[in-house]
């Protein structure tokens, strides 16, 4: 599970609090890097590298390198045009003669660089298609100047038409499964796909695989209903013996024997496409807690399947922060006492909790379906014997989140003074932020994922499409109950037990309003972790109507949403986490449902208008993601002494560089 920037204040909370001195300590690395439509581009710095040793540096190196050569399969997943309509937009940067200065231009190099943001023609957060802003003439005539005029009738219509291929996911459509414009599935419906697999499962099998993880579901001419499996000389096939070789090559300086084996289990998945031995992977990567360095590469995510079983290609390479971690130890060092006081039905929880380790890590490259927009905190495997009987990992990605923190120093505006009603609220979060910010992060992946327990013969994809939401809003309520708990100001990691509400307000005010920011006037609430926001807000507000526990608040024409009783919003988060469990372990998909539909997708639309326009004042982006910095090898007599790290400066560039140096399909 991946846990998203989930605030748009988030970037401010630290930023605020930060000194004239601090920001001078910073020197000249600058963090915020490009802007454009609705998203702004950072860099990140990768600490303590020079307190690597040089075998921990190749390893990384060799293990970002393998991470990069998977970059073509996210595309070709998003949707199936991706990857033509990307090489035609590289093909125009990199050889069109005409005037690079004109309005027209300037307008398809900001589509050009939304389709790299996204991996896609499709949003990366809103699931739904965007369009150049510049004409379909003008685009034609670029394809033309470089070559490419072959491909306009087959392309033009699906940049263009909005009624071609409109959205990843469409919740309510008629089938969502053959309306959807993910590359997952080609000539089926919902009906034939859940019956292949309901015929392959077994609902007895207390281990089972993760069917469908890493196929494709196809109908061809004679009927039949089969799977296109991801491996060696089968579908992506040519990317993942890219990946295999620079794996193989970071196997040879691993840290330790374990790492060894379980690369070797991973390379030979690539090549067998056996989830079997994806699970063998998972068992013995979840049991490393040795090693500094660690990594994610695999089909591992399924939040784009509107079924929630197909994952997406992702790699992720990183080292861990000792100090920082202190927190989390002490965290999953507890787990077992948060797991027997939480307040969810006895049945549903854990006998013994098996495994959760956390620790915090520094990011050395994203990849995938991790980058540029990338998670600031990871647990895995997603598998839930797995967790049941080996346990899980989770990570903070402290970097990413002090690059985000670091680069609001970078805008004179704030999202917190625009939506916060009091100075109180300000001040308590300008004290208390980044460090609640930071530990519910830890909570949500530590704990909240890796609490509770299915019972038996339940099916782990039972709640369809809204699992993904529903296990987010599980995950996110786990945090937010124990924030407010007198045990971790006994534990030592908060300084007074005042400190949670600086999260409680930011989280009802962004779940109820800010964050809709990021969705276009009319259209719906589409993505996972945004709909789980939205589902916990609204929910608490309208059972907490009686007795005032959040009150909006109208001044000079504008809408706030104030928390009153913070004691009593903490008893609604455990209720809706007792439900939202029950739900999940029972598998009951009915009721997942109406929670979901009924308040984690509409949105009013005269608080969508006011936030929009409040938000346009602040000349601020919505979103943000990431450029990778450079690894690069240093020789001296013919051989590697060191690898140096390059910040690097130019998001198109670094886009133009991967598809020239990486492309593999």
């Amino acid at each position: 599970m991946k846990f998203l920037v989930k605030m748009i204040c988030f970037a401010g909370v630290a930023a605020a609090a930060a000194s004239c001195a601090e920001k001078a300590q910073e020197g000249e690395f600058k963090y915020l890097v490009d802007e454009f439509a609705d998203l702004k581009v950072m860099k990140y710095q990768v600490p303590g590298w020079d307190e690597l040793t040089l075998q921990q540096k190749e390893y990384i190196y060799h293990l970002g390198e393998a991470s990069k050569y998977g970059r073509d399969i996210i595309w070709m997943q998003n949707n199936k045009y991706n990857l033509k309509i990307r090489k035609v937009l590289e093909n125009i940067l990199e050889n069109y003669k005409g005037d690079r200065t004109s309005e027209d231009f300037a307008k398809f190099q900001t589509y050009a660089k939304r389709v790299f943001f996204s991996n896609g023609i499709h949003h990366h957060y809103a699931e739904d298609k965007f369009f150049p802003e510049c004409s379909q003439e003008y685009f034609a005539s670029l394809m033309t100047a470089v070559g490419e005029e072959a491909a306009c009738a087959e392309l033009l219509p699906v940049i263009f038409d909005p009624t071609i291929m409109p959205a990843r996911k469409l919740m309510g459509a008629k089938d969502i499964v053959a309306e959807s414009a993910v590359n997952f599935y080609e000539g089926v419906t919902r009906a034939e796909v859940e019956a292949y697999y309901a015929a392959l499962m077994d609902p007895n099998d207390p281990t089972p695989i993760s069917y469908g993880l890493n196929s494709k579901v196809v109908k061809g001419a004679d009927g039949v209903v089969r799977e296109e499996v991801y491996k060696v000389g089968g579908l992506y096939g040519p990317a993942l013996e890219k990946i295999i070789a620079e794996l193989e090559k970071a196997a040879a300086v691993a840290e330790n024997e374990t790492q060894k084996e379980y690369i070797a289990d991973l390379v030979e998945y690539y090549r067998t496409g056996d989830l079997e031995l994806w699970d063998t992977y998972n068992i013995k990567w979840v049991n490393d807690t040795l090693g500094t360095v660690d990594f994610v590469n695999g089909f591992v995510e399924d939040y784009n399947d509107p079924l929630g079983r197909k994952a997406t290609w992702e790699g992720l390479v990183n080292y861990k922060d000792v100090q920082a971690s202190r927190r989390t130890e002490l965290i999953s060092d507890n787990a077992q006492w948060f797991e027997d006081n939480s307040p969810v039905d006895a049945r549903f929880k854990k006998a013994q909790v098996k495994g959760v380790t956390a620790k915090v890590i520094n990011a050395a490259m994203l990849a995938g379906d991790c980058f540029p927009a990338a998670p600031i905190g990871i647990n895995l495997p997603n598998a839930n014997w797995i967790r049941r009987d080996h346990g899980s990992k989770s990570v903070t990605i402290a970097n990413l989140t002090e690059a985000a923190s670091k680069s609001a120093q970078e805008s004179p505006k704030s999202v917190l003074a625009e939506f916060a009603w009091s100075e109180e609220e300000m001040a308590a979060e300008k004290k208390y932020g980044a460090l609640t910010n930071n530990l519910h992060t830890d909570l949500h992946e530590c704990l909240g994922h890796g609490s509770g327990q299915l019972l038996p013969g339940v099916d782990p994809n039972a709640l369809g499409e809204f699992n993904s939401t529903l296990e987010e809003t599980r995950a996110d309520l786990f945090g937010l109950y124990y924030l407010a708990d007198p045990k971790l100001v006994e534990l030592g990691i908060l300084p007074d037990t005042d400190a949670y509400k600086a999260q409680y307000s930011s989280y009802i005010r962004n779940g109820i309003f800010t964050q809709f920011t990021r969705v276009e006037f009319g259209k719906k609430n589409m993505e996972a972790h945004m709909q789980n926001r939205k589902l916990i807000a609204d929910w608490c507000y309208e059972k907490g109507l009686a007795n005032n526990v959040i009150e909006k608040k109208i001044r000079d024409g504008k809408t706030y949403f104030v928390v009153n009783d913070f004691e009593a919003l903490r008893g609604l988060f455990g209720e809706l986490l007792a439900e939202v469990q029950r739900i999940k372990s029972e598998g009951d998909y009915a009721a997942g449902k109406a929670l979901v539909e009924k308040y984690a997708v509409d949105i009013d639309p005269a608080l969508h208008k006011e936030v929009l326009e409040r938000y346009a004042t602040l000349n601020l982006k919505p979103y943000g993601g990431y450029i990778n910095p450079d690894i690069v090898p240093v020789e001296k007599g013919g051989k590697v002494v060191d690898y140096k790290i390059v910040y690097n400066e130019d998001f198109l560039e670094q886009h133009l560089e991967y598809g020239r140096k990486y492309a593999t399909l």
